[in-house]
């Protein structure tokens, strides 16, 4: 296959790696030219281009089978995301409608479900967000699939959680750095899939996802946040963060929800994640941060130099 990812960066090189190892032909486009040589040192041939310049879309590839948007507002408002996922999107939809593409797998969000009960939800579940950059989310999926049933468009979609993985994990990070709170009681629950995971996940959507479908793409166990912070406390001894205030909760990009992410649907076309716990996932990170706090408290061999056990 003749494979182009839009906006290759943390999610697609591993998407694109996992694909030129399976023999694929691979193109990766970013924004600019930094990281063109870690793209071709993967397999990847790094194209540049900007979603938000339909001018730059004019010289992608004329040939080609899968086409996978993984791009990012880079932490952007409502401006960045409607910019990016909306007005980006519709761009694609027009460059690429002379391509005889196959499959068109786009990435959404889990964040999507507004839903504040912690009950499960599925992909029938109402996808009602309560801020404007889910509700952004949201039209760009319904650009999609009036694509689909107007043009025959492939366009698949996938939901994805919180995504983590190496250099990566907001409430992890924040946890090493003492700057992690609870929402209240810590009952909330979290839903979350290794960067490893979604490129799978996105490889078996191409293979297998159905055009106008949306599936959950999340690992098998959702976790309180309590018991996040309990795991972490028992791997490296830092106790559980306090509760925080209300200040520290607003204007989340991700939006303060409650519910459990089901991936049933995305588990039936054969998809199996590497990591199907938060355990498994972050066991790697878990290791490095006790080898440096082992590392940090051994006893200088220098002469009047303190440890930080002294």
């Amino acid at each position: 296959m003749r494979v182009l990812i839009i906006g290759c960066g943390y999610v697609g090189t591993a998407l694109g790696e996992r694909l030129v190892r399976c023999g694929h032909t691979v193109f990766g486009l970013r924004r600019s030219i930094a990281g063109a040589a870690d793209l071709s040192a993967a397999g990847i041939h790094p194209l540049t281009g900007d979603v938000t310049r339909p001018g730059d879309l004019a010289t992608l590839p004329d040939s080609l089978d899968w086409v996978v948007n993984t791009v990012s507002s880079s932490r952007g408002g409502p401006t960045e995301y409607r910019d990016v996922y909306r007005e980006g999107t519709c761009s694609l939809i027009a460059a690429l409608s002379s391509v005889d593409i196959h499959r068109f797998a786009y990435t959404s969000s889990t964040s999507v479900y507004g839903q504040m009960t912690g009950g499960w939800v599925d992909e029938s579940a109402p996808a009602k967000p309560a801020g404007e950059t889910g509700r952004l989310l949201i039209e760009t999926e319904q650009l999609l699939l009036s694509a689909v049933s107007a043009r025959q468009f492939p366009a698949v979609i996938l939901r994805v959680a919180g995504i983590y993985g190496p250099s990566r994990g907001s409430l992890f990070q924040k946890y090493l750095r003492g700057e992690a709170r609870l929402d209240g009681d810590g009952l909330r629950w979290l839903n979350m899939i290794h960067r490893d995971d979604v490129a799978s996940a996105l490889h078996a959507a191409l293979e297998f996802g159905q055009p106008g479908e949306i599936y959950n793409a999340t690992d098998d166990e959702p976790v309180s946040q309590l018991d996040f912070f309990r795991w972490l406390d028992s791997q490296l001894k830092r106790g559980i963060p306090p509760t925080a205030g209300e200040s520290e909760t607003t204007g989340r990009k991700r939006g303060v929800t409650n519910k459990r992410v089901s991936n049933r649907k995305l588990s039936a076309l054969g998809w199996r994640p590497a990591f199907p716990t938060f355990r498994e996932g972050y066991a790697a990170a878990v290791g490095v941060a006790q080898k440096l706090a082992h590392e940090e408290n051994r006893p200088s061999s220098k002469p009047g130099r303190l440890s930080l056990l002294d």
